[in-house]
């Protein structure tokens, strides 16, 4: 949708893109500064497969200071964006025919990076009406002896909730019966979080020896193209990881990674740069959340986290304009960009046709506009 909004654009079309996972805001000023300090200290060589020492110690330090996570440096592994410290963990432990149980809606990448490792993905779906959050039951009625991970979000994409501890212990309460699963929690959108702290699931004493965290700098810090990610585990799995990754790409950008280190040694509590951009995030979601209310046939709800919004729309399937008839989240995703000039992504995208996703990583101008247009078009289905 992205791709395709694109060219419309370079059409002289005027589309609103509500479809990219991006913050609309840019890199910290002090963590520019770095990355041109680095250039002129020539940073500029080699880097260790597995990132500078000095940013893994960084790296453990956040981890203790935010998160209450005592990992060494060296079961940490720096890599080019987090979806890269994905592959290396999937690669490094799936064997043909290993499943991996995640909730759907999950994040696109999620399921493809398992099937390219080999493994099988079991999506176990959740729904609105329980805030897409997984009940343990359910997930302990899919463990098997095939089970090899079980992969964790919070907070989400695309949905924006965010587990509270009460709930993930209930999952926690599961997982310690089955100390040979890996559970690997991406906790990307750590800080852009407007429910409290962040409560990472590996803090629960019973599971941290087969908990594997995964993070960056992308959204928090505004640093989606510097392309750095990183996980912290157990060692044998960071041992396999730097191996695989010594192979494929060796270490990240020099630069990127100096840059990363600035941003890393900044307590978020003492941000003034996260707090500006979680505020605005947050009058957004409001924004957004009032407008989908009053568009009827929209069952919606309110994001804990993230900047995403992954609203109910079935009630519009098998309505037509008269031109388009509406069958799944494909088809009204693509009817929004044809008739309203506004790009969401279809919710088939993220294991869930009923829905469709929203980013609200966007100025509130554009918000304002894009649900008066979405309105506008919606009014047109009988």
């Amino acid at each position: 949708m992205t791709r395709r909004s694109r060219e419309l654009k370079a059409r002289g079309i005027d589309i609103i893109n509500l479809s990219i996972g991006e913050p609309d805001f840019n890199t910290p000023d002090p963590v520019k500064e770095a990355a041109k300090e680095a250039i002129d200290n020539n940073i500029t060589h080699y880097p260790p497969v597995a990132g500078f020492k000095v940013l893994q110690e960084a790296i453990a330090e956040k981890l203790k200071r935010d998160n209450y996570l005592d990992f060494s440096p060296e079961q940490i592994v720096v890599s080019n964006g987090a979806k890269q410290s994905l592959a290396n963990i999937f690669i490094s432990i799936l064997n043909p025919g290993d499943e991996v149980i995640i909730a759907a809606p999950y994040w696109v990448s999620y399921a493809d990076i398992i099937k390219l490792a080999g493994g099988k993905i079991v999506a176990l779906q959740t729904g609105i009406e329980d805030h897409f959050k997984l009940k343990p039951e359910k997930l302990e009625a899919a463990v098997n002896s095939k089970t090899k991970a079980f992969l964790f979000n919070s907070p989400s994409n695309p949905t924006g909730m965010i587990y509270s501890a009460e709930e993930m212990a209930g999952l926690v309460n599961v997982l310690k019966k089955h100390p040979e699963i890996l559970i690997v929690s991406d906790e990307i959108y750590e800080h852009i979080n407007y429910s409290g702290k962040h409560v990472s699931i590996a803090s629960f004493r019973e599971i941290k020896e087969q908990t594997v965290v995964v993070n960056g700098v992308s959204k928090c810090y505004a640093m989606t193209g510097w392309r750095i990610g990183y996980m912290a585990g157990p060692g044998f799995l960071a041992k396999s990881c730097t191996k695989l990754q010594g192979q494929y790409t060796s270490g990240p950008g020099t630069i990127s990674q100096m840059a990363a280190l600035k941003a890393m040694k900044n307590p978020p509590q003492d941000s003034e740069y996260i707090y500006e951009m979680v505020s605005a995030f947050k009058n957004r979601r409001d924004l957004l959340v009032k407008g989908m209310k009053e568009i009827p046939g929209i069952k919606t709800y309110l994001p804990e986290g993230a900047f995403y919004l992954f609203p109910d729309i079935s009630s519009y399937f098998g309505k037509s304009d008269g031109e388009t008839v509406i069958s799944n989240g494909t088809d009204l995703s693509i009817y929004l960009l044809n008739k309203a000039h506004v790009a969401v992504v279809t919710g088939e995208a993220f294991g869930n046709p009923c829905c469709v996703r929203i980013s609200y990583a966007t100025s509130s101008d554009l918000l304002e506009e894009a649900i008066k247009r979405i309105k506008a078009a919606l009014k047109n289905l009988k």
